[in-house]
C-alpha cells in the first residue's frame, strides 16, 4: 500500500476534500505539540500553541507553495507561535519552564526497585536540565529542541528557521555549550546528562 505523502494531501485539501487537512493534524500534531512543549515547557501553553499552529496552518493553506517539505512549514508556524507566546508572556510578566515541574506535578514514573534518594535525584536533575534549556536565549533553544529533540537534521532546522546552514550549526554549537555550563553550576554530574 502505497503512503500519500504530506504534500499530496495538502493539494487534496486546496482541491476542496474537507478531510484532508484533518488528515495532516492526525499525522502532526504530537510532533508539533512536542516542538511547542519543548520551546514553552507547560502543557497548557503547548496545547494552546499546537492549536493555533493547525488554526494559523489551516488558514494560510493557499499560501504553501511547496517550496519546503510540509513538516518544515508546519515546524516554522509552530515556532512563530512559540515565539509569539513568549513574547507575551514576557509582557505580562510569566515565565515560560519555570515553575513547570510544580505545574505538572513532577511526577515521574520510577521502577519499584529505585530508591526514593535515586527518585529524587534524578527529579531534581530533570528539572535541572528544565531550567538550563529554558534559561537559554530563544533562537538557541528552538535549535536545540528542533535538533535534540525533535530530531531534525541541520538542513530541515535551517528549512524550518529560515536560517543559513551554517547560522544553525553554530548556534546548536553554542547552546550546548551554554547548557553545559549551566547544568556544570547545578552539578558536574548533571552536565553529562
Amino acid at each position: 500500500m502505497e503512503t500519500t505523502s504530506d504534500e499530496q494531501i495538502v493539494e487534496r485539501a486546496l482541491a476542496g476534500d474537507a478531510d484532508a487537512f484533518g488528515e495532516i493534524v492526525r499525522r502532526w500534531e504530537r510532533r508539533i505539540f512536542a516542538l511547542t512543549y519543548g520551546i514553552l515547557g507547560r502543557e497548557e501553553d503547548a496545547r494552546d500553541a499546537t492549536q493555533e499552529t493547525f488554526i494559523a496552518a489551516f488558514r494560510n493553506l493557499s499560501g504553501f507553495r511547496g517550496d519546503a517539505k510540509v513538516s518544515s512549514w508546519l515546524h516554522r508556524i509552530a515556532v512563530n507561535q512559540c515565539i509569539t507566546r513568549q513574547r507575551r508572556a514576557k509582557v505580562r510578566g510569566e515565565t515560560s519552564l519555570e515553575g513547570a515541574a510544580e505545574d505538572n506535578g513532577a511526577q515521574f514514573a520510577a521502577p519499584l526497585h529505585e530508591s526514593p534518594a535515586r527518585i529524587v535525584e534524578g527529579c531534581e536533575r530533570t528539572e535541572a536540565v528544565r531550567r538550563a534549556v529554558s534559561a537559554l536565549p530563544p533562537e538557541l533553544r528552538e535549535v536545540l529542541v528542533l535538533k535534540e529533540f525533535e530530531e531534525l537534521t541541520f538542513q530541515e532546522i535551517a528549512d524550518t528557521l529560515h536560517v543559513p546552514l551554517s547560522t544553525v550549526k553554530s548556534r546548536l554549537y553554542t547552546a550546548l555549550k551554554q547548557l553545559r555550563l549551566r547544568l556544570e553550576k547545578f552539578s558536574p554530574e548533571a552536565a553529562h546528562v
